[in-house]
Formats: structure tokens, C-alpha cells, sequence
């Protein structure tokens, strides 16, 4: 019997899958527990309508990751913080407030996407990465002043 499976099933597969599980196994206890429901054309037809909407939405959103980071890449921005007389900052300079220096430049950016090979200790310009997934980075130059 094919049925298309409302929830993951553990050795059989995941949420949207059409799979062939004998008589019983499927009406006793895929139906029976709601995890599935007999594979009709109008169902699987509908399967593969969301499938192919899924796909298409997930290209529209790394497309405008792509461009998202092509547009940062290689911008510099600075974040004043409070330092000592020989260069040294007090405490370090964190993610939150180079997503707010991009966040002025008009470029919104998540903090957690953020980071930074060591803690920003001193004064001067450091290099900060940006992950937006796998594969689309862009790297930022963060200008450290003290603050006046």
C-alpha cells in the first residue's frame, strides 16, 4: 500500500515521503496513529506541488543572501569603545556592536552570523567573518577607536 506520511517515522522516513509498506503495518499503525494517509493523485500531486515551491523559495532566499553578502563584503566599519592611554579597550569589542555598526550603515546583520578569530582587545583594525550559510560569507573590516 503507498501512503504519504504526515510526520517522520522513524526507519520508514521523513514528513511529505511516499513510501510501500504492506496492508497491515499501514493500517494498523501509520493510519491508526494519524502519522500517514493513503497516497491519492490529488495528494501526491499536491507533494509534489509543495516540493517544487519549497525548492524554488529556498533559492529566492539564498539568492538574496548572495546578494546580501556581495554588497557587505570588504566594507569597513568602526565601533568606538571606551580604551586606556596605551591602546588597550576596556573589556572587548563583541558582536552585537559590529552588527550595530553595520545595522548604521544600513546593512542588517543577525550577531550570531558574526565572528571573530579572537577577542578584540586593542585598538586598531580587525577582519570579522559573516556567515549567512553554507558557503555565502563576507568579511568586514572592523577600525577600533577609543572613544572620546
Amino acid at each position: 500500500m503507498k501512503v504519504i506520511l504526515k510526520a517522520d517515522v522513524k526507519g520508514s522516513g521523513k514528513k511529505g515521503d511516499i513510501i510501500e509498506v504492506s496492508d497491515g503495518y499501514a493500517r494498523n499503525f501509520l493510519l491508526k496513529k494519524g502519522l500517514a494517509e493513503i497516497a491519492t493523485a490529488s495528494g501526491i500531486n499536491e507533494i509534489s506541488q509543495k516540493r517544487t515551491a519549497d525548492a524554488f523559495h529556498k533559492a529566492e532566499n539564498e539568492k538574496a543572501l548572495r546578494e546580501q553578502a556581495k554588497e557587505i563584503n570588504g566594507k569597513e566599519v568602526t565601533v568606538a569603545i571606551r580604551a586606556g592611554e596605551n591602546g588597550k579597550v576596556f573589556g572587548s569589542v563583541t558582536t552585537a556592536q559590529i552588527a550595530a555598526a553595520l545595522e548604521a550603515l544600513g546593512c542588517e546583520v543577525d550577531k550570531k552570523k558574526i565572528s571573530i578569530r579572537e577577542a578584540i582587545k586593542t585598538i586598531g583594525a580587525f577582519e570579522a567573518e559573516i556567515r549567512f550559510m553554507e558557503g555565502v560569507t563576507a568579511k568586514v573590516i572592523v577600525n577600533v577607536v577609543p572613544l572620546s
